[in-house]
């Protein structure tokens, strides 16, 4: 008995060992940017709908076809599939295996893996097929030469090259461009890529969702403590920034900080008002040992002599300051946007343990003048996988319909999603060199890099007034952003590299009309718009009130609420208490449950939905509205809306996350957490057989990685000794 208590033990470990890296990419093409939606079917490239190629990149490949002059009438066509695989919409998984670039997609060579979400396509030997067709034919130019994959052989310009002349076998050739499906990867086996289209049963899908109710005020933003303790920072848009400690699910307790004690008071330099305030705060991904962080806000230059900028309506843009009309009494760029660079009071050298910080300018980063007095979004965020600094902007609003025509204008910072290097800051000289808009430099690869129409610090443009982006924790390359629409639609959007979201062309899916235009026009047939991938129509919402604007959300990766959660995850890796060994080889059973549901929900408070990507990793998402209420057992007790059932919320301001990766409501009535679903007399089959408390981050865990593979090393030697005593 216990020499199977201990196999079994070592095999759990193994297993934990193998777990799947949550990494797939959503369709990325190979220069990191979305595929574009054609209009037509490519005619040399089987791809339509979406593709990484247009006409120009089709005749490319067409002529590099051509002048491989094949030999072989059978081998041809695969060899021209392969050719096209660059159109294909996860060419960037395709052509990339562990950060290098292959000069061919990775071809499908053994059987589907069980766990993997592409299509049974993937089930074909399509690299076995390639090397039988083709392996005695003449090819000028081989895309397989070796030394294309710095390997020996024939150069790679080679007058004639067969596979089986520059290979010596199927084997070698086949291990050195096949590759199997996973769920970390994709392979190519001659047609475009398909993932499974699998549907949930409804016992999967969430009954409801249910809120506690943890704190009475009104907060614009947070953002966990980069220390990943069980703290986090909330904003006001007045100007005030708190550190809270969050409490444990089910205490009955609420946050706990001193209202009257804030971390930063900022209400001296920030211009409060229902358009204007403190849009946002990120902290530097090392603030646990350097300090950093940075505030977002508007200010009032007639008010504050701090405020000053140069005009985000000027001649660089087709745009004169001195012929647009006041706006609610204010002058054109009166008032602007700034982020500023803080610094915490940090405690023994350490400033994790900071508590409070100087309303003292480290320095200004960036500060540009708003020509209207609407529409000028705010957010920042770092990025998790770069570690740029991400700035969210608006069209600046005006009388509706961007009558300026920013969002398209490629030299226009409006209506944009920016990224910014704040580590490495220019010199006086070189900012005013390069026109900066304060003190950050680019990083190399934006988008104005293959596009030199575009300011350099653009990301991303074609938003209207984006309200709360998101990178999901679990697929960094999930950069998911809410954008307010005009008079129809809200949409969220996946922001890609360079993507062109429409606006004002488009008002979500629909060709908008503007009804000024005194900066002229975007025709729809000049851009390739990104569609969103989820949002609603203002019908949808209750008649009465109707709809005030999108607030987007998080994929939801809490333990908590098992009906919500977005990954497949064993209950060992969930659970707070010691198991038996029995018991963790029942558990090792527990891992078959996935579904990437994103939260979002209106600024009314009447609505919220749960948006479900299906198949996985494919960019394709169907939402629907999601009951919610409030647990009887509620730390503050939650009212509810005359008539309904629904909590009385307010407004959502805002969603947040923790290091428990929790999710938050930040609503002009309180802050409130999503529980339990049982709290709320929600049904939900998978709360049985999941445990309901999450990890408790208590303290810094700046080695947590380190030291979570030392443990496993560890754990996996000595159960290997244990093994090998028990047997031998």
């Amino acid at each position: 008995m216990g020499a199977v208590t201990a196999i079994s033990f070592l095999f759990l470990s193994l297993l934990l060992l193998l777990l799947p890296d949550p990494s797939l990419s959503l369709p990325l093409c190979t220069d990191s940017r979305a595929p574009f939606t054609l209009n037509t079917t490519l005619s040399f490239c089987p791809y339509n709908g979406s593709s990484c190629c247009n006409s120009t990149h089709d005749l490319q490949l067409q002529k590099q076809f051509q002048d491989m002059n094949i030999s072989d009438a059978a081998c041809a066509p695969l060899l021209k599939s392969i050719l096209c695989a660059r159109c294909d919409p996860y060419s960037a998984d395709l052509f990339t295996v562990s950060s290098v670039p292959r000069p061919v997609a990775v071809l499908c060579n053994s059987t589907v893996s069980a766990n993997s979400s592409q299509s049974s396509q993937a089930a074909k030997d399509f690299c076995s097929n390639v090397w039988d067709t083709c392996q005695n034919a003449n090819v000028l130019n081989s895309p397989f030469a070796p030394s294309l994959r710095g390997q020996p052989g024939l150069p790679a310009n080679s007058s004639f090259n067969k596979l089986n002349v520059v290979w010596q076998s199927k084997a070698d050739f086949c291990n050195a461009f096949g590759g199997a499906s996973t769920d970390e990867s994709v392979c190519y086996a001659g047609e475009p890529v398909t993932l499974n289209n699998n549907t949930e049963t409804p016992s999967d899908d969430p009954h409801g969702l249910c809120l506690e109710k943890i704190g009475n005020g009104s907060y614009l933003s947070m953002v966990a403590h980069p220390d990943g303790s069980n703290r986090a920072f909330f904003s006001s848009q007045q100007g005030k920034i708190w550190l809270a400690t969050i409490p444990e699910q089910g205490s009955g307790e609420t946050l706990g900080f001193d209202e009257s004690s804030p971390f930063i008071d900022l209400t001296d330099e920030v211009y409060f008002n229902t358009e204007f305030g403190m849009m946002g705060m990120a902290f530097h991904p090392n603030f646990a040992q350097n300090g950093r962080f940075f505030a977002s806000f508007n200010c009032d230059k007639v008010k504050w002599p701090g405020c000053t900028g140069r005009c985000s309506c000027n001649s660089d843009v087709n745009c004169d300051p001195s012929k647009l009309p006041p706006d609610n009494g204010a002058q054109p760029c009166q008032y602007q946007t700034v982020i500023a660079e803080y610094t915490a009071n940090d405690t023994a050298s350490k400033a994790s343990l900071g508590t409070t910080a100087k309303p003292l300018e480290v320095r200004r980063i960036f500060t540009m003048g708003l020509p209207f007095t609407s529409h000028h979004g705010g957010q920042i965020l770092f990025g998790p996988s770069d570690g740029y600094l991400y700035f969210m902007m608006g069209d600046g609003g005006g009388v509706g319909g961007d009558p300026y025509n920013f969002s398209q204008n490629k030299k226009s910072l409006l209506g944009k999603i920016m990224r910014l290097d704040v580590d490495n800051i220019p010199s006086a000289a070189e900012i005013d060199k390069l026109n900066l808009w304060g003190n950050y430099s680019i990083p190399k690869d934006n988008p104005f890099s293959e596009d030199s129409d575009l300011q350099p610090e653009i990301w991303a443009l074609g938003v209207r007034n984006p309200w709360r982006c998101s990178f999901d924790s679990e697929r960094p390359s999930y950069f998911m952003c809410a954008d307010v629409g005009q008079d129809t639609y809200e949409e969220v959007d996946v922001i890609t590299k360079g993507g062109n979201y429409g606006w004002r062309a488009y008002e979500g899916p629909n060709l908008f009309t503007p009804q000024q235009s005194p900066g002229g026009n975007t025709s729809s047939e000049s851009i390739s718009p990104i569609f969103p991938v989820m949002g609603y129509h203002h019908s949808d919402i209750n008649k009465n009130e109707g709809s005030a604007s999108i607030t987007g959300g998080y994929f939801y990766r809490s333990q908590i609420d098992p009906c919500m959660y977005g990954r497949e995850m064993s209950s060992l890796g969930a659970t707070n208490t010691l198991l038996s060994i029995d018991d963790v080889v029942v558990a090792s059973l527990l891992i078959h449950y996935r579904s990437f549901r994103y939260l979002y929900g209106d600024l009314y408070a009447g609505a919220m939905w749960a948006g479900t990507e299906t198949p996985e990793n494919s960019g394709n998402f169907t939402s629907r509205k999601i009951p919610f209420s409030c647990g009887r057992d509620s730390p503050i007790q939650c009212t509810s809306l005359p008539g309904s059932a629904l909590p009385s919320l307010g407004y959502i301001f805002s969603f947040g996350e923790d290091n428990r990766k929790d999710n938050f409501i930040l609503a002009s009535s309180g802050v409130y957490r999503v529980v339990r679903p049982s709290r709320c007399n929600y049904t939900c089959s998978k709360e049985n057989v999941t445990a309901v408390g999450s990890p408790s981050p208590t303290s810094p865990p700046s080695n947590a990685g380190q030291l979570h593979g030392s443990f496993i090393l560890a754990l996996f030697s000595s159960l290997l000794l244990l093994l090998l005593g028990v047997i031998f």
